[in-house]
């Protein structure tokens, strides 16, 4: 798999997780008149919030169980390697 691809899965599925944690906490964890308020500000307050808490949990996570549960949680067991030529280089300092 290419880094980028690794790149992208390890940054869609802990927003995949953090938006099916949201959903069940603001459906089933939460008293009804909650859950109302809560399910209008959604994606503007309760989805970052869980995104925000699920995603460390989830790093650290990583690092401690087998590798095809990283890879369930995280979507690779192995990191993306970019080199010092891919680095970000403002407009002004490439060298082309």
């Amino acid at each position: 798999m290419s880094d980028k691809v690794i790149a992208w899965l390890r940054t869609v599925l802990p927003g995949l997780w953090s938006a099916l944690v949201t959903y069940l906490v603001v459906h089933f964890a939460l008293p009804d008149g909650v859950g109302l308020v809560l399910n209008t500000f959604w994606e503007a307050v309760a989805y970052p919030a869980v995104l925000a808490a699920v995603y460390p949990v989830l790093r650290w996570l990583e690092t401690r169980v087998p590798q095809w549960l990283a890879r369930l949680l995280v979507g690779s067991a192995t990191r993306p390697v970019y080199s010092t030529s891919q680095a970000y280089r403002p407009a002004t300092q490439r060298v082309d």
